[in-house]
């Protein structure tokens, strides 16, 4: 019996499809509609408290009365996290795949205050959605590095479901920082975020968003530090973002090390109808290379079980093109 099932944070899915923290997943009725459609899990929409913060200024008009002032940001604030709390509990009770919660914050208080909630509003785990852009010529990447891990080990101090960190693709060494989120007891990373990326309009001279959506191209950085981490943290488990556009993709990943693979811009592409073409697709590898449960074959082509490891390396790109004309 052919059997898709996987464990990711603890938590038993019925297959690895899980889709990203986005639109998709903003209200119960989407989040329905990806359990039908038969992901293994969802990722909430962020909570940002930069967007919070953004929206009580927008209709803030109090003058120059501090209290006031303090009032109405505290309420915003409160309200949007309610907001936020009632669409865990009512996503809980209205599916049965697990339901992670996913927190975006510009303080350290707010992430210790909001994943004290998360929790008690009964997310199945909290994915830690953390980027600090570095523009500080003074600030080297040690510092940048800290804020990372004080966040993370903060969080973890303060709730007992599983956490996760969704990480950038800036780190000069990635294992190292996985390592380092392991010993703060980080159950899991998403490789990787996908980043608001700017553009400019040469006409109109105006500042704008490149392309949001990912591509299948993509995929090549995921595939290959999930097959790194994956084999030098193998405490950690790793879910693969970023460049997730077919079956064929999420196999590739499986074999890497993946332990689930988080899709976003291929089901906004294609509908939801992508996720049951992607398990299809995974069922029929599985049949055809006579393997009966995914455990079977993840891994299978890790950076640490590959016959030649160096094909995950940078250095390769310089040798297979000084070998041809």
């Amino acid at each position: 019996m052919r059997s898709l099932e996987v464990k990711y944070l603890g938590l038993t899915l019925k297959n690895p499809i899980v889709v990203s923290s986005s639109g998709l997943t903003a209200s119960v009725d989407k989040v329905k509609k990806m359990e039908e459609a038969g992901a293994g899990a969802v990722v909430l929409k962020s909570l940002f408290q930069e967007q919070i913060m953004h929206e009580a200024q927008a209709y803030e008009q109090v003058g120059d009365y501090p209290e006031a002032h303090d009032y109405i940001m505290s309420y915003a604030v409160d309200n949007s996290v309610e907001e936020y709390l009632t669409l865990i509990r009512e996503s809980k009770k209205a599916v049965a795949i697990p339901v992670i919660a996913s927190i975006n914050c510009a303080s350290a208080g707010q992430w210790v205050s909001f994943a004290k909630k998360i929790e008690a509003a009964g997310a199945d785990a909290l994915e830690l959605n953390i980027f600090f852009l570095a523009t500080d010529k003074h600030q080297n990447a040690a510092h940048c590095e800290a804020q990372y891990l004080e966040v993370a080990a903060k969080v973890r101090e303060v709730v007992t479901i599983p956490v996760s960190v969704k990480m950038a693709k800036g780190f000069t060494n990635v294992p190292y920082m996985v390592d380092q989120l392991y010993f703060r007891k980080v159950n899991g990373v998403v490789l990787f975020n996908r980043l608001y990326e700017p553009d400019i309009n040469i006409e109109t001279m105006k500042m704008g968003a490149a392309d949001v959506f990912s591509s299948g191209s993509d995929l090549r950085d995921t595939l290959r530090w999930v097959g790194i981490v994956s084999s030098s943290v193998p405490q950690v488990d790793v879910a693969a973002s970023t460049g997730v556009h077919s079956g064929e993709a999420a196999i590739k990943l499986l074999l890497a090390g993946a332990s689930v693979v988080e899709v976003c811009s291929l089901i906004y592409q294609k509908g939801a109808d992508a996720i049951p073409e992607m398990l299809g697709a995974i069922t029929a590898w599985m049949d055809r290379h006579g393997y009966n449960s995914i455990d079977e074959f993840r891994g299978k082509m890790s950076f640490k079980n590959f016959a030649n490891p160096e094909v995950y390396e940078r250095s390769q790109f310089m040798r297979y093109f000084s070998n041809h004309d």
